[in-house]
C-alpha cells in the first residue's frame, strides 16, 4: 500500500480534535460512521470495532449463544484465510470443517462445501479472499435450500459483487480496515446484518458485554428487573471484553468512504491491465475477475520447483518488489503450529491440492489507486523476463 492517508484524512481529524470539549471514546463520530457505511453496503446495521479479527470473534460468539441445538457444531471453513477465522471457530467451541480453494477466485470450493454439509452442520463461513467474488447463484439457492446460515468474511473485498455487494448475503458479514486494505481506519472492522436481535447482540459484545450497549430500553428494563441485586449499568450478560473502537477511527472512516468507490474503480483497471500484460506461459491467469475489487495483484507461478520458486523470491527483492507469499494468510492454514496442536483428525494438507500450490507457489504484491500504468508496466516486464 501506498498513500492509503490523504491529506484531507488529517484534516479531517485535525478538526475533531479543535472542538471543544471533545470526546475521543467510542461516541457520535462512530455512530455516523456506522450509519454511512450500512448505506453504502445495502444492510440495515453496522457496529464498529477494533479490527476485522474482532469482528469474526464478534460474529462466532454470537453465532454460539443463538444456537440452541448444540450437536450442530460444525463451522465450514475454507483452507485459505485469515488465521482469525479459524481461531473464531475453535475459541467459541465449534469444529472446523476444511474445504480446498478454487484457483480461478481463491474461494472455497462450492461444490466441496455443498459434499461436506451434514446433520452437524451449523454454518459456512466464506472468505471472499483478495477482492474477489465466492459466490455463484446455484451456490446461494442450495444453501438457502439446506437452510445454512451464512457468514461472510469481506475483509480483502470491500464492493466486490455478486449482482450485489458481497456482505449483504449473509446472515452476518465482516470487514476489515487494516492499513493495506481498500479503505483504512488505521485499525479497525465493521459488523454488518440486517436482523435487529444479531446488531444489538454485537453491540453487548462489543463492549464487556453489558445490557446497556444494547441500546434498546425495552430490553434494558426487562432485564434490570430480572438481576435486581445488580447496578442497573453494570450487568454483564456474556463472558467477552472490550472491542470498541474510537472517535478518530470513525472520522477518518467517514472521510475514506467519500473516495472508495472511486479508487476501487481504479483498482479495478489496474488489475485487468496487470493481468492483460502479464506471461500466461509463467502465470496463472484465469482469475474471475468480473465483479472483483482487488487491492492486490495475486501471482501464482506455473512450475512445481522449489528451487525455481526460491530463485524468483530473490529475484523480486533483487528488483525492489514486495510481495507476500501464500496469498490471504500466508497459504494453507492447515500447516499452521496453532492448528497442529488443536485438531484432532488426521487432516493432510496435501489433499488440499489448489490451496497447496497457492502455499508454495502463489503471491500477492500491492494495487492502490496512486499506481500508475507505466509503473505497472515496469513490474510486469521484470515479472515476464524472469
Amino acid at each position: 500500500m501506498h498513500n492509503n492517508f490523504t491529506r484531507s484524512d488529517m484534516q479531517s481529524v485535525s478538526k475533531l480534535l479543535k472542538k471543544k470539549n471533545i470526546v475521543l471514546t467510542q461516541a457520535s463520530k462512530v455512530r455516523e460512521f456506522e450509519l454511512k457505511w450500512s448505506k453504502w453496503l445495502g444492510t440495515k446495521f453496522s457496529v464498529f470495532v477494533n479490527s476485522g479479527s474482532s469482528a469474526n470473534l464478534i460474529t462466532l460468539s454470537i453465532l454460539r449463544s443463538l444456537n440452541k441445538n448444540k450437536k450442530k457444531n460444525e463451522i465450514i471453513v475454507p483452507t485459505l484465510t485469515w488465521v482469525s477465522d479459524i481461531n473464531s471457530v475453535l475459541i467459541n467451541g465449534f469444529k472446523p470443517v476444511f474445504v480446498d480453494i478454487n484457483l480461478s477466485n481463491l474461494s472455497m470450493n462450492s461444490e466441496e462445501v455443498l459434499r461436506k454439509i451434514n446433520k452437524k452442520t451449523l454454518a459456512v463461513f466464506i472468505t471472499h479472499a483478495q477482492g474477489f467474488n465466492g459466490f455463484t447463484d446455484i451456490f446461494l439457492k442450495k444453501l438457502r435450500k439446506k437452510k445454512i446460515i451464512l457468514i461472510e468474511d469481506v475483509c480483502e473485498s470491500h464492493g466486490a459483487k455478486h449482482k450485489k455487494k458481497l456482505g449483504t448475503y449473509g446472515l452476518i458479514s465482516n470487514f476489515s480496515f487494516y492499513y493495506a486494505h481498500h479503505m483504512t481506519t488505521i485499525e479497525g472492522g465493521m459488523i454488518c446484518t440486517n436482523d435487529k436481535k444479531i446488531y444489538e447482540l454485537a453491540k453487548i459484545f462489543r463492549s464487556h458485554g453489558m445490557a446497556r450497549e444494547a441500546n434498546n430500553s425495552i430490553f434494558e428494563n426487562k432485564i434490570v428487573k430480572k438481576y435486581k441485586d445488580l447496578s442497573p449499568k453494570f450487568i454483564f450478560l456474556y463472558p467477552t471484553f472490550n472491542f470498541r473502537n474510537n472517535e478518530i477511527g470513525a472520522t477518518i472512516g467517514i472521510n475514506q468512504l467519500k473516495s472508495l468507490n472511486k479508487n476501487n474503480i481504479k483498482r479495478t483497471k489496474n488489475f485487468k491491465y496487470f493481468l492483460k500484460k502479464l506471461d500466461s506461459k509463467k502465470y496463472y491467469k484465469n482469475f474471475l475477475v468480473k465483479g472483483s475489487s482487488n487491492y492486490a495483484f495475486p501471482i501464482i507461478l506455473n512450475t512445481k520447483s522449489l528451487n525455481i520458486r526460491d530463485k524468483f523470491e530473490n529475484y523480486l527483492k533483487k528488483n525492489g518488489i514486495e510481495f507476500r507469499r501464500g496469498n490471504a494468510g500466508g497459504g494453507n492454514q492447515l500447516r499452521q503450529p496453532y492448528l497442529k496442536n488443536i485438531l484432532k483428525t488426521k487432516l493432510k494438507p496435501k489433499s488440499f491440492k489448489n490451496v497447496e500450490r497457492v502455499h508454495f507457489f502463489g503471491y500477492y504484491i500491492g494495487n492502490y489507486p496512486d499506481l500508475k500504468f507505466s509503473k505497472i508496466n515496469q513490474i510486469v516486464k521484470i515479472l515476464n523476463s524472469f
